[in-house]
């Protein structure tokens, strides 16, 4: 019979959350010490710190890439969904702002490095295919198109003008979002150049 687990991992994975919002990284020791239990019953959940941080990102990058979702889906228009998923850091921020912060200013591969569990690596590069799909998805909601330059387009204003906007803090406002939701309509109206 295994024993009871005595610690709550989901505290756990909060906790090495927050820590590494706030550091960029987080030790074995560093952890135990803030969740309040030993180093070896960390090893012992999780194997290894690199298997706990890749628990950690994946959670956290599902939950975001959940709400991005749920938020476009629930557009009235292609262009409103577009907005909408490009105000998700915002949202996500109000409701998990460790988790958001880590996401947003933390390298996920200097976090990571070698030796995640093939598992893991695996649950990581479907998030990714994730993410290209909603890109996909949302393109051919605006422009009836998949090809490279519609996701290209889609890319820019859902992945690289909320980082670029975010970056400099999660926390800036209403006018800051409005200026994105602006910034992403000014370039949802360019024309598309054509198929070629």
């Amino acid at each position: 019979m295994p024993r009871p687990r005595v610690h709550d991992l989901d505290r756990l994975l909060d906790t090495a959350e927050r820590l590494v919002a706030e550091d960029g990284a987080v030790s074995v020791r560093s952890l135990a010490s803030a969740a309040g239990m030993s180093n070896g019953a960390i090893y012992h959940a999780f194997g290894s710190i690199t298997a706990l941080l890749g628990r950690v990102w994946l959670r956290a990058a599902t939950d975001f890439l959940d709400l991005q979702s749920e938020l476009a889906d629930a557009a009235a228009s292609a262009e409103d969904a577009a907005v909408a998923a490009a105000d998700a850091p915002a949202v996500f921020a109000e409701r998990r702002p460790h988790a958001a912060r880590m996401l947003l200013t933390v390298d996920k591969d200097q976090l990571l490095g070698p030796g995640l569990p093939t598992e893991l690596a695996d649950a990581l590069f479907a998030l990714d295919k994730r993410v290209v799909a909603l890109l996909v998805r949302l393109s051919r909601a605006m422009w009836d198109r998949r090809d490279a330059a519609a996701v290209e387009v889609m890319t820019t204003c859902v992945v690289d003008l909320p980082t670029a906007f975010f970056r400099r803090g999660l926390d800036a406002g209403a006018v800051h979002r409005d200026r994105l939701a602006a910034a992403v309509r000014a370039v949802l109206a360019v024309p598309l150049r054509p198929k070629g």
